[in-house]
């Protein structure tokens, strides 16, 4: 597949029509404005952000606002350095989002190295780290900040970055709001809000309803969010009591052979592939002064998710079983799961805050319950590529576990000088991670119990060289425990069919990164912001999914990986144009030797180091897969007259190594009579975006956005694998003639959506 490159030709005119200005004028030599910025999840602790070693990036709810974006992912992947995605599931709420090749995603299976929170609250799945981005009540969002490093202040999973979301209340969002789009792929989406306050109490409540038919074949998508918060604000202290709902039916087709799509992009490979998500948390804010300088501030919170799948999948066992060669029975296999997770957990922190420094002490719990279940129902692939079941369901799997993780912890930042500023931080984490095999009592089963104890240090300098520049440079460590999916799937000789199947638990270490990161920032002439920073992240421990079919693996420890990069960034605003212009560069590999099963690699039992048939040698420099090299955002927003505003971004990445090719070793072609098809690699891609808002008056706006304006066919993501179907999409019975070929995550075609806002009140 050749992807071609965009050329925004008017797009780099008015970029230079509106830098030019800037360079043309006199010198000013001016402060930067100063944004706070929290360093811990909870509030209380606000630090400049020039004063923090580390190129913290801030997103206020009106930028979200201004670029149209449905969801916070797409507003990542567009507009924020060293941030990428791959949408492995086709669905616009169930992107990963890699962040200097770190990563946060709904899927089972991808190494998780981010924590995100909401309202302090940590939202990562305990049953396995993921993140449902479609929980997120995206209409409620006030902001959110972007931390990079493994800054231990944010607990567990922060091994390259955290984000940490607020959400707006009834002082600083009072009005009332109401927006319907719809277009493309038969998508509507409809978000009502009100927000007000009378004396010291203050209530906010807003609600989305997404839904979408998708662009591929059998990928209707629905979304349904509330969220709710009741505030009290006084000189002594402030409290905010919040709710969250959510009940979503995400359709995510996944990968398809490069075959099929060449064939008609709208193809998918098997259906159905469906996730319903039932959110409820209740959150507890609090913060009580206790002098000018001193106070308290902490949290409580309820989090109960259930989630079910179904999953129409190609049966693992059909290989060599009784009908491969004769027939289709038990081609198929239907694999439902079904889990409940409940998480409660408090945390408290003292804070300090003085002309010279700003100190936080606090502690956290955290304890979450899960029970799971797994069932497979045998049966045969049909015609659209869904199971018709041959034979009744079989529980595979049934456990419980939990988890508890309990923390100290400590923050400070204290100025050495007016001008130098010193950042100390320090987490002590102790976790517990137990599980009991419902289905099978005697061992080996699911029983495990496994603890894990950690303490991360970060330190840092920020100095202030000139009014109109800032140096900064700092190291941070951070820690991952193993989550009961992981631990029950660690078995080569057992490998486990995600999300589903599980199998008795050898013992994975805990994933420990430490990170170094410097860099300058400042303000040019014209009122220019630039940032340049380098970063190396080293991870000993990394938990990997090694596949062992399609959709079958288990998890194993890898020895040490290394994510190093450069990040630079340029934005600014004359007249009635802003403008940004970032450039990434991400180097992310291994560093350690390692066999690793790939079946479907053609180099594997090539090498005498691995000589079984079916593994691959990863030698120490070879590529990790799913994260291009080089990535390049622009973005314009030009308010044409006051009342019309005309925006454009563009996004430009280079190509990536597909899952399974781990080595950088598979090439196209016949090894040992088996034909391999693509070359395990991906091309680079570049893709422009439109948007436009007109103010018609009496509160009411019109907005319309263009995603891929150019309808450019890309891929954001890859993996080699197994195709058992010929080109006419029907199964082929006879295992010796499947094709071993790249599977691929296309990107969606041009589209177009259109809507109204009003807004009404103090909005």
């Amino acid at each position: 597949m050749k992807c071609q490159t965009p050329q925004p030709s008017l797009l780099s005119v008015a970029l230079a029509i509106a830098i030019a200005p800037a360079f043309a004028a006199d010198p000013v030599v001016t402060t930067a404005t100063v944004e706070v910025i929290g360093t811990t999840p909870l509030s209380g602790i606000g630090v400049p952000r020039l004063h923090l070693p580390a190129n913290v990036q801030t997103v206020s709810g009106q930028q979200l606002e201004d670029q149209e974006s449905l969801n916070l992912p797409e507003f990542m992947a567009r507009q924020l350095p060293s941030v990428t995605v791959n949408e492995i599931q086709g669905n616009p709420f169930q992107q990963n989002i890699n962040y200097r090749g770190f990563t946060a995603s709904p899927l089972l299976g991808t190494p998780q190295g981010l924590s995100i929170y909401l309202d302090g609250v940590r939202i990562n799945e305990p049953f396995g780290d993921t993140v449902n981005w479609e929980l997120l009540p995206n209409s409620a969002i006030a902001g959110m900040d972007l931390i990079p490093g493994s800054n231990p202040a944010f607990g567990l999973n922060t091994l390259g970055g955290a984000i940490a979301i607020r959400t707006k209340d009834g002082f600083s969002h009072a009005g009332s709001k109401m927006e319907l789009s719809g277009g493309s792929f038969g998508r509507s989406n409809l978000e009502l809000e009100h927000g007000g306050h009378s004396g010291a109490i203050g209530w906010y409540v807003g609600g989305d309803w997404f839904r979408e038919d998708g662009w591929r074949d059998f990928s209707h998508s629905d979304a349904k969010q509330l969220f709710g918060k009741l505030s009290f604000r006084h000189a002594a202290g402030e409290l905010d009591l919040s709710l969250t709902r959510a009940v979503t039916r995400m359709t995510g087709n996944g990968l398809v052979p490069e075959s099929m799509l060449a064939a008609r992009r709208e193809q998918i490979f098997t259906q159905p592939d469906i996730t319903r998500n039932n959110l409820t948390q209740v959150a507890l804010n609090g913060r009580l002064w206790l002098s000018d300088a001193q106070s308290l501030s902490g949290n409580v919170y309820f989090r109960h998710n259930k989630i079910s799948t179904l999953n129409g999948d190609l049966n693992d066992e059909f290989a060599g079983g009784p009908f491969d060669g004769l027939s289709d029975d038990d081609s198929g296999a239907n694999n439902r799961t079904r889990t409940t997770q409940r998480g409660t957990g408090a945390s408290g922190q003292w804070n300090l805050t003085t002309e010279r420094q700003q100190l936080g002490v606090g502690a956290s719990i955290d304890v979450a319950r899960m029970s799971f279940a797994q069932t497979q129902e045998i049966g045969v692939i049909n015609a659209a590529r869904g199971v018709t079941p041959t034979a009744d369901p079989v529980v595979e799997n049934a456990l419980h576990g939990t988890t508890r993780t309990s923390s100290i912890f400590v923050t400070d930042t204290f100025a050495l000088a007016k001008n130098l500023h010193l950042t100390g931080a320090a987490r002590y984490n102790m976790s517990r991670v137990t599980t009991h095999d419902e289905l099978n009592l005697s061992p080996p089963n699911l029983d495990g119990d496994h603890s894990y104890h950690q303490l991360n240090p970060a330190l840092g300098l920020s100095w202030q060289v000139l009014p109109a520049l800032n140096a900064y440079a700092g190291f941070s460590q951070g820690n991952r425990i193993p989550t009961p999916i992981e631990l029950g799937c660690a078995d080569p000789a057992n490998p486990c069919t995600l999300p589903n199947s599980m199998a008795s638990d050898p013992y994975l270490k805990q994933v420990v990164a430490r990170t170094l990161e410097a860099g300058l920032r400042g303000k040019m002439a014209g009122g220019i912001d630039w940032n340049a920073g380098v970063f190396r992240t080293l991870s000993r421990d990394d938990i990997l999914f090694v596949g062992t079919s399609h959709s079958a693996g288990y998890f194993t420890n890898y020895g040490k990986t290394r994510r190093q990069g450069l990040e630079l960034g340029l934005n600014g605003s004359q007249h009635r144009v802003d403008w940004q212009i970032n450039y990434s560069y991400l180097k992310a590999s291994f560093q350690s030797e390692a066999c690793l099963l790939a079946a479907n690699n053609s180099s594997a039992g090539s090498a005498a180091e691995c000589p079984a048939s079916d593994e691959i040698f990863v030698r120490k420099g070879d590529q990790m897969p799913g994260l291009p090299n080089h990535s390049l955002k622009l973005g314009l927003s030009w308010r044409a007259v006051d009342w019309l505003r005309i925006g454009g971004n563009v996004q430009a990445f280079s190509g990536q190594i597909a899952r399974g090719n781990e080595n950088n070793q598979h090439q196209a072609g016949t090894v040992a009579g088996q034909a391999f098809e693509g070359d395990g690699k991906i091309p680079g891609y570049a893709i422009l975006n439109l948007n436009a808002e007109a103010r018609l008056g009496g509160g009411w706006q019109v907005f319309a956005k263009i995603n891929n304006v150019f309808d450019k066919h890309y891929a954001t993501a890859a993996a080699l694998a197994i195709n058992p179907f010929d080109a006419a999409g029907s199964f082929t019975n006879s295992s010796p003639a499947w094709r071993h070929e790249t599977f691929v995550a296309p990107g969606a075609p041009r589209s177009a959506w259109v809507g109204v806002r009003y807004s009404f009140g103090d909005k």
